[in-house]
C-alpha cells in the first residue's frame, strides 16, 4: 500500500494547499503506520478470540488471576507488534529516501507513538473477541478498519479533502494520531504534534477499555 500510493499519488505534493515536504513519501509513512497499527489491533482481537474457541481463556479465566491481567498480556504484545511496525516502516522509509525532520529524537517518538496506538487498537479487538469468542466475527471489520482510516488525515491532507469526508475527518481521532506521527517526520519534533497524537491515542484507548470492561462482565455473568 505504501508503495503503490507513494508511486502514484507522488504529484499530489504539488497541489496548493499541500505541506512542505521533501517527498510525498516522507507524508504518507504516518498513514502507513496508522494502518499496521490498526491491523495489529485487528490480529490480537483474532489472536485472542482464537483462545477462547480452543477453550484456553476459559480455563484461564477458572484459575485464581484477575480476568484483566490475561487481557493485558495480550495488549501488550500487540503495541510490541506495533512498535516493531513503527521499526520497520522508518527503517523502508530512509532506505527509500525519507526525511525524519525530527531527528534521532523524532524517531524514537514515533516507536513511542506506534507502540500506544497500537495496544490502544488492541483494547478495541479485546473487546470485540471477548463478546463474540470468534475469530471470524474479529477478522470481519477489516473492511471497516480500512473505512475508518480512509475517513481521516492518513493519506491526505484536511484541507484537501471533500466534504463529507472533511467534516468527518476533522472529529476523527485517528487524524490526531496520525497527525502527531507526521509532525516528526515532515516538522520536526514538537510538544504539540505528540500531544496530539497522545489525546487521540487516549480517546481509541478509554473507549476500547470500556468496552472491554463491559464484554468482560458480560463474560463472567454467561460463563
Amino acid at each position: 500500500m505504501l508503495a503503490i500510493n507513494t508511486g502514484g499519488a507522488s504529484r499530489a505534493t504539488q497541489l496548493p494547499g499541500f505541506p512542505h515536504v521533501h517527498g510525498f513519501l516522507d507524508f504518507e509513512l504516518a498513514g502507513a503506520m496508522m494502518q499496521s497499527t490498526m491491523l495489529a489491533g485487528v490480529s490480537g482481537g483474532i489472536a485472542l478470540a482464537l483462545d477462547f474457541e480452543m477453550g484456553f481463556i476459559d480455563r484461564l479465566f477458572a484459575a485464581p488471576i484477575s480476568r484483566y491481567s490475561i487481557v493485558a498480556g495480550r495488549l501488550a504484545a500487540t503495541a510490541v507488534l506495533g512498535l516493531l511496525t513503527g521499526l520497520w516502516f522508518l527503517a523502508i522509509g530512509l532506505i527509500f529516501g525519507a526525511h525524519i525532520e525530527g531527528g534521532v529524537p523524532g524517531a524514537l517518538a514515533i516507536l513511542a507513538l506506534t507502540c500506544a496506538a497500537a495496544g490502544a487498537f488492541g483494547t478495541l479487538g479485546a473487546a470485540l473477541a471477548i463478546r463474540a469468542a470468534r475469530a471470524s466475527v474479529v477478522q470481519g471489520i477489516f473492511p471497516l478498519v480500512f473505512v475508518i482510516l480512509f475517513l481521516s488525515t492518513a493519506f491526505f491532507p484536511l484541507g484537501l479533502l471533500l466534504e463529507p469526508a472533511h467534516s468527518i475527518a476533522r472529529f476523527n481521532p485517528l487524524s490526531l494520531i496520525t497527525d502527531g506521527l507526521r509532525g516528526p517526520v515532515i516538522g520536526g519534533l514538537t510538544a504539540g504534534d505528540v500531544g496530539k497524537a497522545l489525546a487521540g491515542i487516549a480517546i481509541v484507548a478509554a473507549v476500547g477499555l470500556v468496552l472491554t470492561a463491559l464484554s468482560l462482565r458480560g463474560r463472567a455473568r454467561t460463563g
